[in-house]
């Protein structure tokens, strides 16, 4: 395919994954990411060395990173537990305090800007309905409610994909399995950052965090799952001559 796409990468699990899935469909990439006063801003530390994994596994498509400072936005609206030092804990609202009011809906809005002026119709973002923190901006409908917005307001005919959309985080192990098998399953569980601490300290057999935050256990467990059910799969088609 000869399109083009702009990914959202912050350098963590998700958008590692959305980049490669980006990688392997689309003849030109390019990415953008945000500071935001993030609590795990390490993040963004692992952007620039996945990028040149990436590019090695998917040579000539990967085109140039673009860096957005929303700091002063974000924090000059109010702080939450993830870009200031509060404990973790769910709100009267019912959602777990990491959520920041409007932050995928202005992250989508500079990518939109940013892809007009590139010239670039596919935006790629790895938000995700299945395995989440309840997180509202992150459900399909407020995706397709973007695109359209987007699309009238700026006169264009963007097309918001969200590969992970439907799948949980054993089903994006496997994804990145499928895309670029044990070698990018390596890249992701040791080069990215998904903790909400910024704890960069342990690698656990799913890649570093605390352990404890819900970014955390969610990729954990997906990983549990994920190497399960491989597993499972190993064992019913070893060749033993056996019935499974």
């Amino acid at each position: 395919m000869t399109e083009s796409a702009l990914v959202l990468f912050s350098g963590g699990q998700d958008s590692a994954t959305c980049l490669a899935w980006a990688l392997d469909r689309y003849s030109a990439v390019e990415t953008i990411g945000f500071a935001y006063g993030q609590r795990h801003i390490v993040e963004l530390d692992c952007r620039a060395p996945l990028r040149s994994a990436l590019a090695a596994v998917w040579p000539g498509r990967l085109g140039p990173d673009h860096m957005i400072d929303l700091t002063a936005v974000l924090q000059g609206i109010g702080g939450t537990a993830l870009t200031s030092e509060i404990a973790i804990a769910m709100t009267d609202e019912g959602l777990p305090n990491t959520f920041v009011p409007g932050r995928n809906l202005l992250f989508l809005t500079c990518a939109a800007a940013l892809a007009y002026r590139r010239g670039l119709r596919r935006i790629v973002a790895g938000m995700c309905e299945t395995d989440y923190s309840g997180y509202p901006d992150c459900r399909d409908d407020t995706v397709k409610a973007m695109q359209l917005a987007l699309n009238l307001g700026m006169q264009r005919r963007f097309v918001l994909e969200t590969p992970l959309m439907w799948r949980d985080k054993a089903a994006t192990w496997a994804l990145a399995d499928a895309l670029g098998g044990a070698r990018l399953v390596e890249l992701i569980r040791t080069g990215t950052h998904s903790c909400y601490l910024g704890d960069r300290s342990r690698l656990e057999e799913w890649g570093y965090g605390c352990g404890t935050c819900p970014a955390c256990e969610l990729r954990a467990q997906g990983w549990q799952r994920w190497r399960a059910a491989a597993a499972s799969a190993s064992i019913t088609a070893s060749p033993s001559g056996d019935e499974t």
